[in-house]
């Protein structure tokens, strides 16, 4: 562990401990006036000691158009000229969402993605290979700073350039590779094409979008390593706010920093724990953005088990998918990442696919999933869609095309939900 005193603490001085910092966070919104303060006073709340954790579902939302409303940076809870560091994300249909970090932001989240390396195996004497992307998303610059917090070596390759990466893994022999799940199948892909040995991997860190048990496996299969989730949202902090450990059972909330609730996303109530719900974030240690009760849209499950590795922290799983990507054809509802548990679950289809929202009909909405078979010979397309049928309750069109058609992420995040609603198909053997 990078930090065993806040990670295997008992829950009751972890408790103590979230009190007091979620008193301290609701009164500097308070002194800093603006939309969460006004909220607050709204809700009757007149400083931090009149909040517990147990009264903190009463407490109001913050929520992305917040944000939105307030572009650029007009959330900020300390003055501007204090900022050092601003990040953020093109965000949902392409609105710009910012963040601003203090000096003391930036030092909490390099502690937060050296936790995250760690709990990958990563030390001070590890090469970390981070492929993620430099500049105003949160991945690479997290993860950079990250590996130096902890002491290792990082190799700051960014995306793209997939020869060339491939080139340095097996020059330099990083034993932990960072990028993108769908980034991560293209090196393993490069590599086998090019017969380089990449041996040296021992673990990956693979977040930034949402990625099944199956595409573990995937991974797996294409890399010599054990492959890890970690989550993060720049609106939090970026990446580090939890990450799967060797265990691969769950992803360890540092929720020292992060208090982490799950709700359901139509009523705003909270769901059981082990229930699948929202996400909502409270981050008492930021300083330029603290946010109280963010929705991230994310959905996922909590669970306090024990684990193994000796962390208490609480464990989410991986994200289900998000409350707004839901996707509701002939009266189904259905998260693109249940299609992609179905399909790689068949293992007659490769690790690459796309679906296709077809609206050229207004009176329907169809669903095309394009694909490419797992083996020379191609996949029947009715038995994949009679999975599909059978454990979505979901009819989809299914086209197993050409090995190479779906297209391969180089940087940023992979495309795996796009509409057709008139015009040329958006790949070629779905007309």
């Amino acid at each position: 562990m990078f930090d065993p005193k806040a990670e295997a603490m008992s829950r009751d001085e972890r408790a103590a401990l979230q009190r007091h910092r979620l008193w301290g966070l609701v009164d500097r919104l308070l002194v800093a006036g603006g939309l969460q303060a006004g909220r607050l006073r709204d809700a009757g709340v007149k400083g931090g000691a009149d909040v517990t954790l147990a009264d903190l579902h009463r407490l109001p939302f913050t929520t992305k158009q917040d944000l939105w409303d307030a572009y650029p940076l007009g959330m900020l809870a300390v003055p501007q000229d204090r900022l050092v560091a601003v990040h953020g994300s093109t965000g949902t249909k392409g609105r710009p969402t910012l963040v601003g970090y203090t000096k003391a932001d930036l030092d909490l989240w390099a502690s937060m993605c050296a936790r995250s390396l760690a709990c990958a195996g990563a030390s001070a004497e590890s090469v970390v290979h981070n492929a993620y992307g430099y500049g105003l998303f949160t991945g690479g610059l997290g993860i950079h700073q990250g590996a130096v917090a902890l002491g290792a070596t990082v190799v700051p390759m960014s995306g793209g350039m997939t020869g060339r990466q491939v080139k340095m893994i097996a020059d330099l022999k990083p034993d932990v590779l960072t990028c993108t799940p769908a980034y991560a199948l293209r090196l393993g892909e490069a590599a086998a094409e090019t017969g380089t040995d990449l041996s040296s991997l021992r673990a990956g860190l693979f977040g930034a979008e949402p990625w099944t048990e199956e595409l573990r496996t995937a991974i797996e299969a294409v890399l010599p390593i054990k492959a890890m989730d970690i989550y993060g949202l720049s609106e939090v902090i970026g990446p580090g706010v939890a990450t799967e450990c060797l265990e691969q059972n769950g992803l360890h909330v540092n929720e020292d920093h992060f208090i982490v609730e799950t709700i359901d996303p139509e009523t705003g109530e909270p769901v059981a724990e082990g229930e699948a719900g929202e996400l909502v974030f409270s981050t008492p240690t930021k300083q330029a953005l603290p946010l109280l009760r963010y929705r991230t849209g994310d959905i996922a499950s909590l669970s306090h088990g024990e684990c193994n590795c000796g962390r208490t922290l609480v464990r989410m799983s991986k994200v289900l998918g998000r409350a707004d990507d839901m996707l509701i054809i002939r009266g189904v509802n259905v998260y693109p990442g249940e299609v992609e548990r179905v399909l790689l679950g068949t293992g007659l289809v490769a690790p690459h696919y796309q679906l296709v929202v077809d609206r050229r009909k207004p009176e329907h909405t169809g669903l095309l999933v394009a694909c490419e078979a797992a083996g020379a010979d191609a996949a029947p397309a009715e038995v994949l869609a009679r999975a599909v049928q059978d454990e979505l309750g979901l009819t989809a069109d299914i086209r197993v095309l050409p090995a190479g058609t779906v297209p391969r992420v180089e940087i940023g995040k992979a495309v795996r939900v796009v509409t057709w609603e008139s015009g040329e198909a958006p790949l070629p053997g779905l007309g």
